[in-house]
């Protein structure tokens, strides 16, 4: 990226929450976690002062289908912040000292989660989606699977899931190409391939899940499936999530809040994997409006297959390619992005080429899927705080129909 004089650079690899067996759910963050703990030649410390002593920083993520490891430095530091990256993946000390230290830190966590409501509902509708499936367990897992993991556990889901063809290095900003690649060759030439790992195919449920509890709001998460990201009909589900609840000018919230004052928060959004997807509207209110906020929330999905307007979906598509094209001006922003496309594709598609796709979407596709939705089969629904009177999801898909 000509011009800039920092870079962003990471591993991401192919492997998260769908990859734990049961009895592993929560490793892969576990994991995440640990690799901050100490190699053969860095302390904990260390590693954290060796990318801090030079203005940078160094963070990680977990996700359901993969975790990343990345930095942000500038040009001359770049070498180093390859180092620390291999360093923490390839020689991970796991001492047990370390591990009871991050295991506690990892409960409190899952503690915090589960006081905020906002965070802890999307665990739920997850669940509720795709029940009894990798995909539908939390990141954190549960505290009682944290509390047994060993370090013979952590080198396990290492030795079978870190390994070279699951493994992306991506890199943007003030990076040379051929630096890079010597690099990689010198710190990971040496991993032995193994056998890719397969997915069972996601299977979306449905249902509800209602959690009372004595909270000043009620939190409602609703899910519809949707396409994965490989499938062509992504882009559509992005521009109608988008026109419905992505913004200011979304008829969730001109409807909701603007006009009827019953919300501070709602919005819709899409989330992609590879074989399935979620459309997700989230709304907070209180008890006494939660049924009159989700019957109308129902009354905007159905009747936006009748009346989304030309103007709303190039509004979306306009949203949407702006939000594309302002990501490309951050070298964080863009390595990710690379690291992305090459575990869907295997190549990285041109901008113009995704920009195309979101140009083709017309106003009849966008109501000829949210038709689909709303005659959906069952849609997940989940409800915490004071729900015990909001309406039952079945009678909300019969307001869908209406």
């Amino acid at each position: 990226m000509p011009g800039l004089r920092s870079a962003a650079l990471g591993i991401w690899v192919m492997a998260g929450g769908r990859d734990e067996l049961d009895a592993q759910n929560g490793i892969a963050h576990f994991l995440e976690h640990m690799a901050f703990k100490g190699t053969d030649k860095r302390s904990t410390l260390q590693i954290a002062e060796a990318i801090e002593d030079v203005g940078g920083y160094i963070n990680a993520y977990t996700s359901r289908e993969m975790t990343a490891y990345y930095a942000r430095v500038l040009e001359a530091d770049v070498p180093l912040a390859f180092d620390v990256l291999a360093d923490i993946l390839l020689n991970p000390r796991f001492a047990p000292e370390e591990i009871e230290v991050e295991r506690g830190v990892i409960l409190q966590e899952i503690g915090q989660v589960l006081d905020t409501p906002d965070d802890v509902i999307f665990d739920w509708l997850q669940e509720v989606a795709y029940p009894g499936q990798a995909l539908g367990r939390t990141i954190l897992g549960p505290a009682e699977r944290v509390r047994g993991f060993t370090r013979d556990d952590l080198f396990g889901f290492i030795g079978r899931h870190y390994t070279p063809e699951r493994m992306i290095l991506s890199a943007a900003g003030a990076v040379d190409h051929d630096e890079i690649v010597r690099l990689a060759e010198a710190a990971f030439g040496d991993l032995a391939p193994s056998v890719q790992a397969v997915h069972a195919p996601a299977r979306f449920s449905g249902g509800e899940r209602r959690e009372v509890k004595a909270l000043e709001q009620a939190h409602m998460a609703l899910a519809f499936e949707c396409p994965g990201y490989r499938d062509p009909g992504i882009y559509t589900a992005q521009i109608f999530s988008t026109a419905l609840g992505g913004g200011m000018s979304s008829r969730l919230f001109q409807e909701l809040r603007e006009k009827r004052g019953l919300c501070y928060t709602v919005f819709a959004q899409t989330g992609a994997y590879a074989d399935t997807g979620l459309i997700t509207i989230y709304a907070g209110t209180s008890a006494e409006e939660l049924g009159e906020l989700a019957e109308l929330t129902m009354a905007e999905l159905a009747r936006s297959a009748q009346d989304m307007t030309p103007a709303e979906v190039a509004r979306a598509r306009a949203q949407m390619k702006a939000g594309l094209l302002m990501g490309l001006e951050s070298p964080s922003n863009r390595a990710e992005r690379l690291a992305r496309l090459v575990s869907i594709w295997d190549r990285v598609p041109e901008v113009e080429e995704t920009v195309a796709h979101i140009d083709a979407v017309t106003t009849g596709d966008v109501r000829d899927f949210a038709a689909r939705l709303a005659s959906a089969a069952c849609p997940a629904l989940a409800l915490y705080g004071p729900v015990s009177d909001a309406p039952a999801l079945d009678a909300l898909q019969g307001r869908l129909a209406a």
